[in-house]
């Protein structure tokens, strides 16, 4: 009988669609496991394909393709080293054919010896795995190296049904890959679904994340071991690629993980920072850009996207363009200075003063005897937005976009503008976490920031009242309520999915409300043409919020 087991936890950074790059990281992992004498290495979700690999699946060739790489990986296992769990999309036989389903792979002795699928796909916020995979049957023990092992993936820890299952069916532990996408919540619900499990039915749990940015999605890892007492006996850093070797032993009372010292939890604004560098460096490196270009106004939006790009990416691969206009300050452009020197990136010049003639002369056969108005000042921001990607276009870095969340909650943001570029790093950030942002970095070094130590923008950029500068003596304030109470609103509106009246009741004057409510609304059709950015929170607008451009459904904040 098996008394001892070590397993390594490999938390890796795989890219979706990439397979022969995915499995060269899980072969690197195994080679270091067997090195420390592993019996077992445990790997995220769907670790050959990449997660989430969306319509990917859809598509014969890539199925060939996970397929084969996964039984060449079992092969490797003839070797007498670690055997592996390993996660990919997987096509069934018999009454299953035609079916393909989000599968557990266990690969030992040059075989792939056990396949379990996901019985629970999550099909709300960021996912639709009903979409492209087949529900699973409630999986039953797979036995590695000796040890009875309960094998459930990711959603299928947040229900009390496959534990059960598992431990009715003989399951020693419970082994759970995972791709779960980081929010500022989600670390303490994982944890408390976590402990739920093992207390229900008494057996030790196993949870392996993966690391990485894809798409508009980030995850943290933080992998982590409990004990059937419910104690946190393994906790593997946050945003970190790693291998933890974890021991076993089984005694009277079942399997056992020796307890080892545990990772320090981050905070809530250094998790979000690191999300933000996380998510704009692999987008970046993933996708092959040589870094990226901004425009830097001197205001706290540019500044801090700036900070987090010179952090993700290094300082000689951010670009900042300062672009003047007969309205900009001489205070914007020394702090735009100031930030780029503090920083250590690169920062031109181009004056957009002669772009605004030329737009004035086109147009003025059709503008003779019209008001000037706001199109005079979108003018000017998409002037600076054709100027960021001329340069784009002419070098090959990937135009990084500077709005916040507020900025795309209410509209006030410029179609073909500001909002153009690749990736927008503060899309899912509040402008009232964007100064808390700021000042924190000024105090910290994010641990595996590239940038520099120290203050990374003058304290006037954060104290100042934030403008675009389009116009004399604008202030944003003209337009939107103050910050804190705007973004208090919105928040009510949007991951509340509260309406008027109920935020109104909150202490918020009810016209306010419904002014914001209808920015909101009204602004849907500009975010569905904005660039992808970092989910942060557990409502991010992509994904997580489909509303209809069409739209005529209108609160009015009475009563209901």
């Amino acid at each position: 009988m098996t008394t001892s087991l070590t397993i390594a936890l490999a938390q890796i950074d795989p890219t979706v669609g990439d397979i022969a790059g995915n499995v060269a990281l899980i072969r690197a992992a195994r080679t270091d496991a067997a090195k420390l004498k592993a019996d077992l290495v445990v790997f995220p979700e769907l670790s050959i394909s990449g997660y989430p690999p969306e319509d990917l699946v859809y598509r014969p060739a890539f199925l060939d393709a996970v397929q084969k790489a996964a039984t060449d990986l079992a092969k490797d296992t003839a070797d007498g080293g670690p055997a592996l769990i390993v996660g990919a999309p997987w096509r069934g036989d018999g009454k299953d054919a035609g079916k393909t389903f989000n599968a557990g792979l266990v690969l030992d002795g040059g075989v792939i010896s056990a396949v379990r699928f996901k019985h629970h796909l999550p099909n709300y916020g960021v996912f639709d795995e009903q979409r492209v995979f087949a529900t699973g049957p409630a999986p039953g023990p797979v036995v590695v190296r000796g040890a009875r092992i309960g094998l459930m993936i990711c959603e299928d820890m947040w229900f009390e049904d496959v534990a059960e299952t598992l431990a009715e069916s003989g399951a020693e532990m419970l082994v759970i890959p995972n791709g779960s996408p980081f929010d500022v919540e989600k670390p303490d619900v994982r944890l408390n679904h976590a402990v739920a499990r093992v207390s229900e039915t008494h057996l030790p749990l196993v949870y392996v994340n993966q690391i990485c940015g894809q798409d508009d999605l980030v995850f943290d890892g933080a992998s982590f071991v409990l004990n059937a007492d419910r104690s946190l006996a393994v906790q593997m850093p946050s945003w970190r690629e790693g291998l933890c070797i974890t021991a076993w032993t089984k005694g009277e009372g079942g399997w056992r993980c020796a307890p080892q010292t545990l990772a320090r939890p981050l905070d809530k604004m250094a998790s979000t920072y690191q999300a933000l560098m996380l998510g704009l460096g692999d987008y970046v490196r993933k996708n092959k850009f040589p870094g990226v270009v901004l425009g830097l106004s001197g205001g706290i939006d540019s500044a801090i996207c700036a900070a987090i790009a010179a952090d993700a990416l290094g300082p000689d691969k951010v670009h900042c363009v300062m672009m003047p206009s007969p309205y900009t300050s001489q205070e914007s452009l020394d702090d735009a200075a100031a930030v780029a020197k503090l920083l250590g990136v690169r920062l031109d010049t181009i004056n957009i003063g002669p772009a605004m003639s030329a737009y004035d002369a086109m147009l003025k056969p059709l503008f003779t005897d019209v008001k000037a108005d706001i199109t005079e000042e979108n003018l000017q921001s998409r002037a600076r937005g054709m100027a960021l990607m001329a340069l784009s276009n002419k070098f090959g870095k990937m135009v990084l976009s500077t709005g916040n969340k507020s900025e795309m909650s209410t509209g006030y943001a410029t179609l073909y503008g500001d909002m153009c570029g690749g990736y927008a790093v503060l899309k899912d950030v509040y402008k009232t976490t964007v100064f808390a942002l700021s000042t924190w970095r000024n105090a910290n070094k994010p641990e595996g920031a590239l940038g520099p130590a120290g203050m990374v923008m003058p304290e006037n950029v954060i104290t100042k009242p934030p403008t675009a500068e389009l116009k004399p003596n604008q202030k944003d304030q003209d337009t939107l309520p103050p910050y804190d109470v705007l973004d208090a609103i919105l928040h009510g509106l949007i991951e509340d999915a509260e309406g008027v009246a109920a935020v109104a009741a909150r202490g918020y004057d009810a016209a306010v409300v419904r002014r914001v409510y209808k920015m909101l609304k009204t602004a849907e059709y500009k975010r569905r043409q904005a660039p992808p950015g970092v989910k942060i929170t557990h409502l991010a607008f992509g994904r997580d919020y489909r509303y209809p451009i069409t739209n005529g459904f209108q609160d009015d904040g009475a009563k209901n």
